[in-house]
């Protein structure tokens, strides 16, 4: 154990907490903290486990694909810091973390570049139907006369969320070339003055439905915005425009999207976040070739998670104290 010099009076010994680390996290950053804290790993832990596991802990590092419910909080009577990898909280009662005075640390920086980088992967992979023409191809059909790509150059991008991940999107589309629209819950003079300097024309979400070609979905999961991309809204788009989601899966209804692409009434769609993630759960657009279908990896780079990584023990350390 390190002593830490106090700003007065003698070195006291820094302080050792028990960590629940309920997901993956950067394997240096996992073994630096190991170093100095018992780790608890349980990111393979199935959801009836975690009580258990986590009653001596003191913190709990989390990223998404675990619930952190009330009752599992409880279960820790000594837990007083939680650490969240990313940025989205719709995994975590945050009713019971303010109730019980909990410090929660969230990190969404360095995860919305990768996201925003997936976000136009996605893009040009559904405009150059480049899924279908490698599919194709290595079947040994070449279908070269048979691809209709299409530019993002000139083509409206609109920003459902134009906000911490949404405003990247939106810059990135700028720099492509693209004319992009972006919507946010809280409009003001200062943020559409600060969104125009990066490009963004900031209007209201029936026009950024009503003209994007290209709409990249950037929202948080609550009660207002469950279901907010439902039948209504996918017929309010362009028969020729394409639905990207990389916010939580729930934002989209998935049985109105299924409709519209089957339909024809949008042209295709890309989802990294599902309403079901559950290992071994198939996707209702699953069957639907104009479709580009990811678990969830939009954060996950090898480069975000180092930063992530070399975040969370900081963070860890900072609460520990001098």
């Amino acid at each position: 154990m390190t002593d830490i010099p106090a700003k007065d009076g003698p070195p006291r010994a820094a302080r050792r907490l028990t960590i629940l680390v309920a997901s993956r996290i950067d394997p240096t950053a996992l073994a630096e903290l190991g170093a100095r804290h018992r780790i608890v790993e349980a990111w393979d832990a199935d959801a009836s486990q975690l009580p258990g596991l986590v009653r001596d802990c003191d913190a709990i590092i989390f990223r998404s694909g675990v619930q952190i419910t009330a009752d599992l909080m409880r279960a820790a009577p000594n837990l007083a810091l939680l650490i969240r990898g990313g940025s989205g909280i719709d995994n975590l009662d945050l009713d019971y973390v303010t109730a019980n005075d909990l410090k929660l640390v969230r990190l969404p920086g360095p995860g919305a570049r990768a996201v925003a980088e997936m976000a136009f992967s996605m893009m040009l992979g559904l405009a150059r139907q480049c899924l279908f023409a490698d599919a194709e191809w290595r079947q040994g059909n070449w279908v070269k006369h048979r691809v209709q790509g299409h530019l993002l150059l000139g083509k409206t991008l609109g920003v459902v969320g134009a906000g911490n991940i949404g405003g990247v999107v939106g810059e990135m589309g700028a720099a492509w070339g693209m004319r992009v629209m972006g919507c946010v819950e809280s409009p003001s003079p200062d943020r559409k003055t600060a969104l125009a300097q990066r490009g963004i024309t900031l209007t209201d979400f029936p026009d950024v439905l009503a003209e994007a070609d290209f709409l990249s979905i950037h929202l948080p999961l609550n009660d207002a915005t469950r279901g907010f991309i439902g039948d209504g809204e996918l017929r309010a788009m362009k028969p020729t425009a394409f639905l990207i989601n990389l916010a939580r899966g729930g934002v989209v209804d998935e049985a109105a999207l299924r409709n519209a692409l089957v339909d024809g009434r949008i042209l295709g769609a890309a989802l990294d976040v599902h309403a079901n993630e559950d290992d071994g759960a198939i996707s209702p657009l699953a069957d639907l070739p104009n479709t580009i279908l990811t678990p969830h990896i939009g954060a996950t780079t090898v480069d975000t998670q180092k930063v992530i990584g070399r975040q969370i023990v900081e963070a860890v350390e900072a609460f520990c104290g001098p």
